[in-house]
């Protein structure tokens, strides 16, 4: 299986989506062979999905469809050597993904096929258990429908630690302890910008192009902020190794 999990789409607003994973994310492409991706684009709102496809397409150097060019979305995941969720609004997201049958054949082409899985944001949100840690609104529906599942650990991306003068309501990290504390089970990975988690053949590993470090939340444990994925070896299947 093969995961790109990362935080963010752009470090700045003129940069090239997924610039800061261009190496790993082309070393991959080469790697496998691919010539075409296919882009789940449902958590975008108010942009172009055609554009967001040509923008990837120059980003990757490959071609990038979106669904509405197969048969049906269906078709689109069971045909495609790639696939490219989106950054989004999460809610909308997963909702589209269970209307239009594409959980199952997600988890299928990926776990199955071998078909690798490039998501950041919103993409890599419903790529864990469930979406419980977005930021997102639930613009579209309020039940939380159990998400992809293919990294077995919650995320929450965009993670930001700052405080911002004259914010009264929760930090980041009083949310996330309220979701532990909530789900005392359940740990909570937050990636910082510019962050991502990478799994391939079996083995995981942290890359942050700004040389940070990601936090871990655990129920009953201090917060604990670490660059070395080894912190991550009891939570999930996969050998940890360094970037």
């Amino acid at each position: 299986m093969e995961l790109f999990l990362l935080s963010n789409g752009r470090v700045a607003e003129d940069a090239p989506l997924l610039s800061y994973a261009h190496p790993q994310l082309h070393a991959m492409i080469a790697r496998c062979g691919i010539r075409s991706a296919v882009l789940v684009p449902y958590a975008i709102i108010r942009g172009d999905h055609a554009a967001r496809a040509r923008e990837l397409s120059d980003a990757l150097g490959i071609e990038v469809r979106t669904p509405d060019t197969f048969a049906s979305p269906v078709a689109a995941i069971e045909q495609a050597e790639l696939i490219v969720v989106s950054g989004g609004n999460t809610w909308l997201l997963n909702q589209m993904l269970h209307e239009l049958g594409l959980i199952v054949a997600i988890q299928r082409a990926v776990r199955e096929r071998g078909i690798p899985y490039v998501g950041w944001s919103a993409g890599c949100n419903v790529a864990t258990p469930s979406i419980r840690t977005t930021n997102d609104m639930p613009v579209r529906s309020s039940v939380v429908l159990p998400a992809l599942g293919l990294f077995p650990v919650q995320i929450n991306p965009h993670y930001l630690d700052a405080h911002v003068s004259g914010h009264m309501g929760e930090t980041r990290d009083e949310r996330l302890a309220e979701f532990c504390a909530v789900n005392p089970q359940e740990s909570v990975i937050a990636l910082r910008e510019a962050s991502f988690l990478h799994v391939s053949d079996n083995r995981l590993r942290y890359y942050s192009a700004r040389g940070e470090d990601f936090k871990l939340f655990r129920h009953g444990e201090p917060v604990a902020a670490y660059h070395d994925v080894l912190a991550l070896q009891p939570l999930v299947p996969f050998s940890c190794q360094p970037a």
